[in-house]
């Protein structure tokens, strides 16, 4: 592949079997951190930027503005900076470090959020200080992931469609729910070619999207202190809810026995799939997407001390036993 541009190179075929976690059954796990931004949402922010460009605002003079956990904001910094665009993203204390300095790497600004809102996140709070700035300055411009329909667009046109093209039969689909972008356009894409694929949301504990109870969460990713507009609950068959220590598990223990690295999001949705392959019939074929990959997390998830800090009496108790 001979690219123009950095964000041109997207991976969309690449899937590893892990058979293992459903007996019986097949597992397709998509990939999606081995791309330039290393996550699914290099997808989104190109169809973001692009929204904007076709807005009729006028560029380079127009500035983009975006709330992000992290993943969203490495791959809008990346193609800003290729396209020569200015670039501010709204994150927050949960943010991983790293994923903050490669946004200051592709030169954009970066502010750092650490009041929560109403639901115990840094969703709202984060969307309330763009609401400050736009009210500011005229040529600043909101993407808003959020409420965007570009976003679950480019996940119908691109990834839903390599699922079905690359996999071809999928009885179960499993996607994580953090803005709800792709969960959103996979589930309208295989509603409309296989409409027999049963799709599951996948949510962490604490979140609010599919109408739990708010709590606090660690790990960015997947779940959300405030509901996204983009998000339609009829498009979705089941929901499963995991909690952060299981993700984690999921995480160290496929590193340690595949030598696969995945990020927290990855952990939480083949931790899902784990959770329910009990229910499924012999012989089904399950795909799961993985959003990203793990070395932005080699400080939290994968960081002894770091989850041994925040879950004493679980995976941290487990981790003690395993060094004596």
């Amino acid at each position: 592949m001979i690219a123009e541009e950095v964000y041109d190179l997207v991976l969309d075929d690449i899937f590893i079997r892990l058979d293992q976690l459903v007996p019986g059954s097949s597992l397709y796990l998509k990939l999606e951190g081995l791309n330039p931004a290393g996550s699914v949402k290099l997808k989104t922010a190109v169809a973001l930027v692009a929204d904007a460009e076709h807005s009729g605002r006028s560029f380079p003079r127009t500035r983009l503005i975006e709330s992000t956990s992290g993943n969203l904001g490495v791959a809008l910094a990346m193609v800003c900076a290729a396209k020569g665009y200015a670039l501010t993203c709204v994150t927050d204390v949960n943010a991983n470090r790293q994923a903050r300095q490669l946004m200051e790497a592709f030169g954009a600004e970066v502010v750092v959020i650490g009041v929560r809102d109403s639901n115990g996140g840094y969703l709202q709070s984060r969307i309330d200080y763009i609401g400050r700035r736009l009210g500011l300055d005229p040529d600043l411009h909101w993407l808003n992931q959020y409420a965007n329909p570009a976003g679950p667009k480019a996940h119908h046109d691109r990834t839903g469609r390599a699922i079905f093209e690359t996999v071809g039969r999928a009885d179960h689909l499993f996607v994580g729910a953090g803005t709800t972008g792709t969960l959103m356009g996979c589930a309208r894409y295989f509603r409309r070619y296989s409409p027999a694929t049963r799709i599951t949301g996948v949510d962490t504990v604490g979140s609010v999207t599919f109408g739990g109870p708010p709590s606090q969460r660690r790990i960015p990713g997947l779940g959300t202190s405030r509901r996204p507009e983009i998000f339609d609950r009829a498009a979705v068959d089941d929901v499963v809810h995991v909690a952060e220590e299981d993700a984690v598990r999921m995480c160290r223990m496929l590193a340690k026995e595949r030598g696969l690295l995945l990020g927290g999001s990855s952990g939480t949705v083949l931790s899902a799939v784990q959770q329910a392959a009990k229910r499924l019939p012999p012989g089904s074929v399950v795909v799961a997407v993985s959003p990203d990959g793990g070395d932005r997390y080699v400080e939290t998830v994968y960081n002894d001390a770091w989850v041994s800090e925040h879950w004493p009496e679980t995976v941290g108790k487990e981790i003690s036993r395993a060094r004596a």
